[in-house]
Order: C-alpha cells, then structure tokens, then sequence
C-alpha cells in the first residue's frame, strides 16, 4: 500500500512539473481583468463603445486594471523562490568627448543648442542608488544646464533672448581661459501663457509596474493638471499592447475629471509605443490650438518592444509629425530597462525637451515651477557657431554638446534641425581655450606647418553668431557679437558667481566621464569651487548638487 501510495505521490509531482513547464503555472499573460465588459476606452480606428470577450480584456488590460500575476515557477516545498537578480538593460548613446582643435586648422565651433535637463536627474539615480553613473549616461551640458543662471535677459518676444559672454581662468588648468556664452530666454508669466492644447501620452505596460514608474507618473501629472486653466484642453492617451484614448479633450479646469482618469491606470502588458506616438499625434490635431501650445508628453521608461520598434523608424515618425506644429516633450521614469537614447532624440526630433523624472520634487521643477518653459517654445532651430581669431586664440574644446556638433555649412541652412529654447530658459555652453605663446597648450607644432604670423584683431578672441527662428516662422534671423579680449578676469575668485557655479559642475561632469582634460582636479576641488558660488538657492538645487558631489566622492573608488 506504501509503495502504491509513493509511485501515486511521485505521478501527481510530475504532472504539475510538467503543467508548470509548459505554461499550466504561469498566469502571467493571463491575469484576471476587473469588470472587463465595463471598461469603455476608444482605441484607434474604433468607437467607444462597451465590448465584450478578448477585445475588452486586452483594453481593459491596457487602461484600467491588471491584477498582479502569482510569481513563476513556485517551488514545490511552498517556499517562494527569492528575487530574480535585476537585468540591467539601459540603453545610452555612445558619446566621444570633444577633441581639442587648433584654430589654424579649424577656427569655427558650430553646434545646436540643448535645454535638456534629464541626465542630471539620472546621473542623480545612479549615485542615490549606490552606484556610479556609466559613462555615457553623463552629458555634461545638461548638468550645467540644469541650473538657471542670472544672464542679461532681453526686453520683450520680438527678440527672444539675449546673449552674453564671459572669460576667465580655467579653474582646472590655470594655463588655459574659460570662456563661457550665457543665453537668457525672455520670461513669460502663468497668466500671460497662450492657451495650451496637451496629450499626455502616458506608458502603462507591465514594465511601468513598479512605484519609480506609474505611481510617480501618476502623481506627477497630477501635479501639471493643478496648474492648468479653463482655457487649456487636456487628453490622455495610453499605450500597452495597443493604443486608446482614455480622456477625450477635456478643460484644463476640471481637475476632478482629469485626476479619476488618472488614478484608473494600472500597469500591464507590452509596450506599444510606436502607435500610441501616432494616435497621441492624431487627438493634438483634434483638438488644436491656433496661437496656442500644442503639445504631447510622452511619459515612459522607453522600453518600445512591440509595433513600430525600430529607433530610427521612430524617429522619422516624429521628425513627420512635428511639421503640423505640435511638439513632442519626452520625461523619462525608472531603471533597469530605461531607453535613455530614445528618450532624449525623440524630444529632440520632436521640437521638444527631454527630462528624467526620479523623484516628486523632480517632477515639481518641470512641471510646476518651470512650466511654461516647459510648454511654450520661445525660438527654435537654434545654433551656436564660434569662429576663434588665430592671432589670440590656438586651441579650443568645446566642454559637452558631443551629440548636437553641427557640420559649419548647417549653420546657414534652415532645412538643418536645431534645438529648442522654453520661456525663461537659460543656455550655457563652455570653452576651454588656449592661448597663442601661452603654456597650455597641448599639440606640438607641425614640421611643415605655414609659420607665419596669423592674422586677425588683436583685441578680440573670438566672433559669436546665433541664428534662430521664431515658433510660427522658417526663415532664421542671426544675431552677431564680438567677444572682446578684455573680458577676461585676472582669477576664477573674480568671475561672476554663476561662472563659477557652472565651473564646477562642468568640473564635476568632466571627471564622471573619466577627467581626461581636468588633470588633477578632485572632487573636493569641486566642492570647494561650489560652495564658494552656491549663492542664493531658494528651491535647494545648488545645494543637492553639492551633496551629488559628496555621494560620487565616496562611491568613486578612482578618486581613493
């Protein structure tokens, strides 16, 4: 009877063995769905309407309610297996650092401008974390950039910045000159904001589950819907394994409506990004508005892998979309299978900028107290071209902007995309630069080179030239300006406390990526450099930047 009873025991074991092999186990891709034949959501190319069977469970899956799924393969003593060990699938664009030129051989620096914000916040996650951020996740004007600076700022929209230049000693190199271009967008306050037409384009696949994704998505946008008014249109679009609209147009003033939409999203199923893109783009042009804002926010982790998923082929979608006047912002959510690449060049594409949402206070700085430069472009298509006078100037780098280098023939060419500049939006851009005769510069000269003396104003470094276009025009209009020799300052101590601010985090940037230019400047230089211009700080950036600085020093075992 015992033997009767084992081989009984042993049968039974194999049949669940073999169940859970073959999927009998595994209910992952088959949760159940709460109420699906109440779930009404208008999906692409179909009316919103009640449905009923597989069509309602997958969009009810989509929009409103996924029940968790039991973990796979439990074991068969009761006991859960432990946590599976994350995967990190991140996705960065590979960035080479600029290389120094000598202006006898190439004296112009061209380049777009780039309000981006997100690999601060990023680099922030890494370090928060316990970890150093990897290379290419450091962009090093966007670290500058993340901070506003008090530059001149121009007087009404008809121009819509101002630009000014500074120089003085590399804080670095003291045989070297910074020379740093400032770029001050003009101010536009809430009530004077032109109505805004806004998709949310919001993720709600199963790799949006966890509470660094969906719940602080939720909670931030229902932050940016406080801040909207009556004349503002809101529409909420989501995405998984298909597309639908979960809130048509709706006034910006009712937040009741907007928030219940809201808090209904519950992650799962696959990421269809490519045709929530499209069907966002489709509810901006429904609902849009002439003179207005019109704009999509695309909210994700980036991890596309169903539809349209090829990087490039997303890309050309945007860059066609953008022509009917609606820009695509893009803010980035979680880790482990974050698409920080995608994310950054579909605002780019997209007449937009790109920032990471690691935190509620994060959210807070874009959404409510840099909101309009947030959603109201002031200039786009922007360029900065440098041409360096080979009578004062040898050398140059250029600190960042790896990814916006343009070609010199692009900047006379409106057909060629540039970057973006929000209301009240300040600009940075950073040259180390090395001077004729001077000790530091770092090429030997060339047996056959023409020896000759250069030629050029003796009292100038450098010629600056900044073409733009306004939001609702084509045609560029340039702006020109000397940069005098005599800017330059006898010390760092008596640059201007914002130089010295952005000195540091450029500092602090250059030595992430490796410090291959900053020689033997340390973290406790940039410390140093730092809180001598913290300043006035009123919402605590420049402070956390400082304690950014502590977290590296100690996880950097390079620096020890």
């Amino acid at each position: 009877m015992f033997a009767v009873k084992r081989i009984m025991v042993i049968f039974m074991a194999g049949i669940l063995l073999a169940a859970g092999a073959c999927g009998g186990l595994d209910t992952e891709d088959q949760a159940p769905v709460a109420n699906p034949q109440q779930t009404q959501v208008k999906q692409e190319g179909k009316a919103s309407a009640p449905m009923d069977g597989q069509a309602a469970q997958e969009t009810a899956k989509l929009a409103y309610a996924v029940s968790p799924a039991p973990a796979r393969g439990r074991m068969m003593t009761g006991m859960a297996p432990p946590p599976p060990m994350p995967v990190d699938r991140e996705q960065y664009q590979e960035l080479k650092g600029n290389p120094v030129k000598r202006v006898a051989e190439d004296p112009v620096s061209t380049f777009s401008i780039d309000v981006d914000t997100g690999s601060y916040a990023n680099v922030r996650r890494f370090l928060n974390h316990g970890q150093m951020p990897r290379t290419d996740a450091v962009r090093v004007e966007e670290l500058i950039n993340y901070f506003s600076y008090n530059y001149p700022a121009p007087g009404d929209k008809s121009a819509p910045f101002k630009a000014s230049v500074a120089v003085a000693p590399t804080p670095w190199n003291k045989d070297t000159l910074l020379m740093r271009v400032g770029i001050k967008g003009y101010e536009v306050k809430t009530d004077k904001r032109p109505p805004a037409n806004l998709v949310f384009l919001l993720d709600v696949s199963g790799s949006m589950g966890s509470p660094d994704k969906l719940p602080l998505l939720k909670s931030a946008f229902k932050m940016l819907s406080q801040q909207l008014r009556a004349d503002d249109k809101v529409s909420i679009v989501v995405y998984a394994g298909a597309a639908g609209v979960v809130l048509e147009p709706t006034s910006g003033d009712q937040h009741a409506k907007i928030m219940a939409a809201m808090d209904k999203l519950q992650a799962g199923g696959s990421t269809a990004g490519g045709q929530g893109i499209q069907l966002a783009y489709n509810v901006a042009r429904q609902a849009f508005v002439k003179d207005g804002i019109n704009r999509i926010l695309l909210a994700t982790d980036g991890d596309f892998n169903v539809g349209t998923t090829n990087f490039r082929a997303l890309l050309d979608m945007v860059e066609q979309q953008r022509k009917d006047g609606i820009g695509l912002t893009t803010l980035g959510f979680g880790a482990g299978n974050y698409n920080e690449k995608l994310m950054e060049q579909l605002a780019d594409k997209g007449n937009g900028n790109y920032a990471y949402i690691d935190r509620l206070s994060e959210a807070n700085k874009v959404l409510v107290e840099q909101l309009s430069g947030t959603l109201l472009t002031i200039a786009k298509d922007v360029k900065l071209q440098v041409e360096f006078n080979p009578a004062i100037v040898a050398e140059y780098r250029l600190i960042g902007y790896e990814n916006r280098i343009l070609a010199r023939e692009d900047f006379n060419n409106d057909k060629v995309d540039a970057g973006e500049i929000g209301a009240g939006h300040t600009v940075t851009a950073l040259y180390e630069i090395a001077l004729v005769g001077g000790k530091g510069l770092r090429m030997e000269p060339l047996r056959y080179q023409d020896q000759k003396q250069a030629k050029g104003s003796a009292d100038e470094l450098a010629f600056l030239k900044i073409r733009y276009k306004l939001p609702d025009q084509e045609s560029s209009k340039l702006i020109e300006m000397p940069i005098a020799k005599d800017l330059e300052v006898e010390s760092i101590a008596k640059a201007d406390q914002d130089f010295r601010w952005a000195a540091s985090v450029a500092a602090f940037g250059q030595i992430l990526r490796g410090g291959k230019y900053t020689g033997q400047f340390t973290y406790d230089d940039v410390l140093e450099l730092a809180r001598g211009a913290r300043g006035d700080d009123p919402y605590g950036y420049r402070g956390g930047f400082v304690e950014m600085v502590g977290l590296a020093k100690a996880l950097d075992n390079s620096a020890k």
